[in-house]
């Protein structure tokens, strides 16, 4: 049976993106046994959860702000002690931005956890974010970098939104851009917005990708 394409307009949440994220990655997730995470409807679980940790416990009484610092130091422990399982280099920074935690490896080369085109990345970071689950009984949004792949890729992205923009403003016709991650996706998404222009994801994945609409 085919499936159709999907479509999601510009304004898909990034929640959308991340769940696209893991089907894409299915082989990841049976890299960790962490409880499964909350539906996105917000209905329990029927996977068990490990005990309440004292992170979770203390996590009610923080603000959000808060919360964001502490994914970030608990994704931060589960970086370094993978780091130093596989005797490799690095420090890491952490920081929030806007309504996530950030957490990049630097100070060394490590295209092994990288990958040709960012897909062990992606899988480190799912993985990340199920040890913040796991910790804290709650989704995260956590955005991993290592060795500036992402900084660099999404410079490039943007650089390549724009010029797109102006080849739809110019003739008039959609263009359709190469299938991306759902990172990818959504900085080109947020590029043609600040454009003036709308854009919608097609396709089903790993073949998903960006339509740039002219405008109206």
């Amino acid at each position: 049976m085919t499936e159709s394409p999907v479509t999601e307009n510009q304004t898909d949440t990034e929640d959308q993106a991340q769940d696209e994220a893991q089907i894409q990655d299915q082989s990841e997730a049976a890299e960790d046994t962490p409880a499964a995470p909350q539906p996105e409807d917000g209905t329990a679980s029927d996977a068990p959860r490990a005990p309440q940790t004292d992170r979770e416990a203390a996590r009610s009484t923080m603000t959000r702000a808060e919360r964001l610092e502490q994914e970030g130091e608990i994704a931060a422990d589960y970086l370094e002690e993978l780091l130093e399982i596989a005797d490799l280099d690095g420090d890491l920074d952490m920081d929030v931005e806007g309504d996530r935690a950030t957490v990049s490896i630097v100070g060394a080369d490590l295209p092994q956890l990288v990958g040709s085109n960012g897909e062990v990345l992606e899988a480190l970071q799912e993985l990340t974010r199920l040890a913040v689950y796991r910790e804290t009984g709650e989704r995260s949004r956590l955005m991993l970098d290592i060795s500036g792949h992402r900084s660099s890729r999404r410079q490039a992205l943007e650089e390549r939104a724009a010029a797109v923009v102006a080849q739809v403003k110019e003739s008039g016709q959609s263009v359709s851009l190469e299938p991306m991650s759902p990172f990818e996706r959504k900085v080109v998404h947020d590029a043609v917005a600040a454009a003036g222009l709308t854009s919608e994801s097609e396709g089903v994945e790993p073949r998903r990708y960006v339509v740039v609409l002219p405008p109206a």
